[in-house]
């Protein structure tokens, strides 16, 4: 089978150059890409005589999918499989596995340190002192003794919770299927957005989840409450929540994921918000999630060769 690595996977080369000659060992073309490009046009190049693909979060469409003809698996290095047309996939027998698990370290710490920074005003503060100028009476509040409510219990959200816990916050949460975790107390979405002064986003994007955190559903929280989302764009009603910080309904907001990938077009609501911390999606982006991701993605490609399902997703 021809196998592409379709863009760059966030490890050096030597690794790439070990799998090459571990699926060549095997009887198989192996060939990978050091940029990356996002168009269809550009993709179809790429990937148009590949049976295995892998690539992260470029969009996969059905126009690209049907240009493919030998496509045999899409394996995504990536967690959500939202980008790729799964109906397409489906309709035309082509397998879909993904890398859970890769990076549940590295977006549980960053939002744990996204939380911090929002109750200490760190970029503020950071800014302050670069003008010069000083505390000038400044307070913050501290992480321990809060109530966090955690919408989404995968393993994301279970470490994330974790982490808060050892902070020594109270933990509530949502989800439509509940694990037995002691840290975890189930409660309604509305009480989680009710009760809590952190909220915590790690849902997947789907029909179903489309703007879920909705702008009654935000319209719910304290004042003093802040909102991060390091899951998806999509179930957040961004224009809602932009709204609501600059009326000072809500005390700030830290995000990470968005409707589209950065760079976000200029009159994205979120820009212009208060009290805001706005990264360009790197909640999963350490050194140590791409080696895990890289592992993870290659065991993908060697069961589906052996016609074995990991990670599958279709």
């Amino acid at each position: 089978m021809k196998i592409v690595f379709a863009e760059p996977t966030g490890v050096k080369t030597d690794l790439l150059e070990e799998a090459k000659i571990l699926f060549e060992s095997m009887g198989h073309e192996f060939s990978y890409f050091s940029d990356r490009k996002e168009s269809e046009e550009d993709l179809i190049h790429r990937i148009g005589n590949a049976d295995v693909v892998t690539l992260s979060n470029i969009p996969v469409s059905a126009t690209v999918i049907r240009a493919c003809s030998q496509l045999k698996l899409i394996n995504v290095a990536f967690t959500g499989v939202d980008h790729i047309n799964l109906t397409e996939c489906r309709e035309r027998g082509i397998a879909v596995c993904n890398a859970a698990g890769y990076s549940t370290v590295a977006v549980s710490e960053i939002t744990v340190g996204l939380a911090v920074s929002l109750l200490r005003n760190i970029p503020v503060m950071d800014n302050q002192t670069r003008i010069p100028a000083g505390r000038n009476n400044y307070l913050g509040t501290e992480l321990s003794g809060k109530t966090v409510g955690i919408v989404g219990t995968g393993a994301i959200g279970i470490a994330t919770a974790k982490l808060f816990s050892a902070f020594g916050c109270r933990i509530l949460a949502y989800s439509r299927s509940r694990k037995e975790e002691p840290v975890l107390n189930y409660v309604s979405l509305n009480e989680v957005f009710e009760k809590s002064d952190i909220i915590s986003l790690h849902i997947p994007s789907t029909a179903d989840t489309k703007n879920i955190i909705s702008r009654e559903v935000m319209s719910l929280m304290k004042p003093t409450a802040v909102i991060i989302n390091t899951a998806r764009g999509q179930v957040v009603d961004n224009q809602a929540l932009a709204d609501l910080l600059k009326a000072g309904k809500i005390s700030g907001a830290a995000v990470d994921i968005y409707e589209k990938e950065p760079p976000l077009d200029p009159d994205h609501p979120l820009l212009s918000a208060p009290n805001t911390i706005l990264l360009p999606h790197i909640a999963y982006a350490t050194e140590e999630a791409m080696i895990k991701r890289f592992e993870i993605v290659k065991e993908n490609i060697i069961a589906f060769l052996k016609g074995e399902s990991y990670n599958r997703i279709l």
